[in-house]
């Protein structure tokens, strides 16, 4: 696959994943007034670097974030004289910090559940195994 087949597969996911996606979850992703650009690479399996290098990625993520401004999903943009006047408390980042874990967390706990109900599958049927190689002395095809 060249650079441009794999442009244009990651512009196709960007886009399948931002309609995946409701004004909710674009509230969660929020750091810094702009929405998480770690996060957004993670679930699109792709690079960070996509996000800045790809300029149909980027320009799309540009037009999204100026549309959840407008929806007031995103805050105004602050310019750096007003951003440098008045710090946020210490406590919004923390819940921020909290909100980043929580979330990490829950979908890590959910990963192991799905893997938990796996394992539990398997060793019912090593069960059933066992059973049937202790009464017969044969294991089943």
């Amino acid at each position: 696959m060249n650079g441009q087949q794999r442009s244009e597969q990651n512009f196709a996911t960007f886009v399948s994943w931002v309609a995946s996606k409701t004004d909710l979850d674009f509230r969660e992703m929020v750091m810094r007034g702009q929405l998480s650009r770690q996060e957004i690479a993670r679930e699109c399996g792709f690079a960070k670097s996509v996000l800045l290098q790809n300029p149909r990625v980027k320009d799309a993520l540009k037009g999204l974030e100026a549309q959840l401004r407008e929806r007031n999903v995103l805050p105004a943009v602050v310019e750096a004289s007003e951003r440098d006047a008045a710090p946020p408390p210490a406590n919004t980042r923390r819940d921020a910090a909290d909100k980043a874990r929580l979330k990490r967390l829950e979908s890590e706990n959910a990963s192991l559940r799905a893997e938990l109900t796996l394992v539990r599958g398997d060793l019912e049927r090593f069960r059933l195994m066992e059973d049937v190689l202790c009464s017969t002395g044969r294991l089943p095809r």
